[in-house]
């Protein structure tokens, strides 16, 4: 209950702050309709028009609880208004996305370790490639690949990759040379090749920098996924749910959607963490 009891707190203060950023931000709405109509209104009845307005600058958080309850359970998983089939086609390009950018990732570092030409030559344009907006590059993807006649997923996952492969990097790069020189050494006493300081020093060394990296990595590859959404005038996917909501005004469909998101991206990165205290388990890295 200890543990419990600051979340809830924290939680709590940002409902209230919520709901009262919610009356503030559309309480202009109703006063303008006010005047148009020639009445006055109280606060009560101001409190209560900007807690239930249909399209509302920012919409409260029940109204929000109800879009989401309604796009996740209230429709048919093959619906188009259904948050369960939007969500499914984001996380496909996730996930793709996700595998190659990891394996990049991976290979990248373990060139940029073991050779110094692709350390000083390779890692500054890795650094340098996420300096680079990803909603410009987007577009560029998407025109390019659309041109050679590639559409659909593997657009979407390559801007997904894009994102995803420099955590993984970094982490491995760093995980990859966490062994000291005492470890270093006494392997070659061992008269150890590189392949086996590798497999057996390296590697698992790493282990813990890579899951720490891919959590990062997997929440990003969700974010490239949905931007790859946009340029490419998707109809399904939770970039295609955001566009569609921004058209029409529908604020409670966009924040339903980012909800979704950030739920997709708080599993995923639930499900890493599963694999990491497993995996480091039965390495004896954890108890």
């Amino acid at each position: 209950m200890r543990s419990v009891l600051p979340i809830l707190t924290v939680l709590g203060a940002i409902v209230v702050l919520w709901y009262g950023a919610t009356v503030w931000l559309n309480a202009q709405w109703t006063y303008d309709q006010a005047a148009r109509a020639g009445v006055e209104v109280s606060l009560p009845e101001v409190v209560t028009d900007t807690l239930s307005q249909e399209r509302p600058v920012l919409p409260a958080p029940h109204q929000v609880a109800g879009g989401l309850w309604d796009g996740l359970l209230g429709q048919k998983v093959t619906s188009k208004r259904s948050l369960v089939y939007h969500g499914w086609v984001t996380l496909s390009a996730t996930l793709l996305g996700f595998a190659i950018g990891t394996g990049a990732g991976i290979l990248l570092a373990v060139g940029i370790v073991h050779n110094r030409a692709m350390d000083m030559s390779v890692m500054p344009w890795a650094i340098a490639s996420q300096t680079i907006p990803i909603l410009a590059i987007a577009p560029m993807v998407i025109v390019v690949l659309a041109s050679l006649g590639i559409t659909g997923l593997l657009p979407k996952a390559m801007i997904s990759a894009y994102l995803s492969f420099f955590p993984v990097v970094v982490g491995m790069v760093k995980g990859l040379r966490s062994p000291d020189h005492m470890q270093l050494d006494q392997m070659r006493t061992y008269n150890a090749t590189r392949g086996q300081m590798f497999w057996k020093l390296r590697l698992p060394a790493s282990m813990p920098y890579l899951f720490a990296s891919l959590k990062v990595s997997v929440a990003a590859s969700l974010v490239g996924a949905i931007v790859g959404e946009l340029p490419a005038g998707a109809s399904s996917g939770l970039g295609a749910r955001l566009l569609s909501g921004s058209y029409y005004g529908q604020t409670i469909q966009i924040w339903s959607a980012l909800f979704t998101a950030a739920i997709l991206a708080a599993l995923l990165v639930m499900i890493i963490g599963v694999l990491e205290r497993r995996t480091l388990k039965r390495m004896g890295m954890v108890r």
